[in-house]
């Protein structure tokens, strides 16, 4: 298991997931891949907690449950003529999963130094795994429900605790954000992925060897009016609790 400085782990888990395989959505089906992509846990990670000062690196996953998959018909809409077309997307079911993740300032961001406290943005993000996250959890999608709590890391029986190695070869990493990297483009990455005895390491973005790029984009700014600093959001948490 990975220990890093300002870890935090949680479990999360739903009745489907879709972590979409792009390779399926040229004919508009989707089909998920049978893990969920570091970009997937981490944009989860984010919505338990999230500040554009931070950036979340997803350490390790341990998938719980058994992998298995179930289609559906679905009638998503056709925007360009505005009715329904037909469609099979093939979902995940019954998925449990336990995460670790630490973050890392975004020292692409020094517009945001001021919000540069890694004690009280750690306490933050643990006191909102407790309440189930900031915001909604989505397991790839927003028909995908997900639920988030507490959990300690390798606590617990997996399915493959006991098999040595699964490879699930080349998939999806992530997404190279220019808010992230400091430059003026948009990029994805892949890697090829093994799961041994039930847990997948994830190597770190900048390891990361087969890349695309997909095109320009520039970050966005904040001003310190439009972002609340994480002294503030803690004073307010124990303004909250009368304390």
């Amino acid at each position: 298991m990975i220990v890093v400085r300002n870890q935090v782990a949680f479990q999360i888990y739903g009745r489907y997931a879709l972590f979409t395989d792009p390779l399926t959505k040229l004919g508009g089906e989707k089909m998920s891949y049978h893990l969920p992509t570091y970009q997937a846990l981490k944009g989860i990670t984010e919505s338990i907690y999230w500040k554009p000062s931070i950036i979340w690196i997803i350490d390790e996953v341990r998938v719980l449950n058994l992998i298995q998959t179930e289609s559906k018909g679905i009638r998503p809409i056709d925007y360009n003529g505005g009715t329904n077309t037909l469609a099979y997307y093939t979902y995940l079911k019954d998925v449990q999963y336990q995460v670790l993740a630490h973050f890392v300032f975004n020292l692409h961001r020094s517009d945001l130094a001021y919000d540069y406290n890694e004690e009280k943005h750690h306490n933050i993000a643990k006191r909102a795994i407790r309440r189930g996250g900031r915001r909604d959890i989505f397991l790839g999608t927003r028909e995908c429900q997900g639920y988030v709590e507490p959990c300690d890391f390798g606590s617990g029986v997996g399915f493959y605790d006991t098999i040595p190695e699964i490879d699930f070869g080349v998939m999806i990493h992530g997404i190279n954000y220019p808010d992230e990297t400091g430059k003026d483009e948009l990029s994805t990455r892949l890697w090829r992925v093994k799961m041994q005895y039930g847990r997948v390491q994830f190597i770190p973005p900048e390891a990361c060897t087969m890349t695309r790029t997909l095109g320009r984009a520039v970050p966005k700014r904040f001003n310190p009016e439009e972002v609340q600093s994480v002294h503030a959001l803690h004073a307010e948490y124990f303004l909250q609790r009368g304390e």
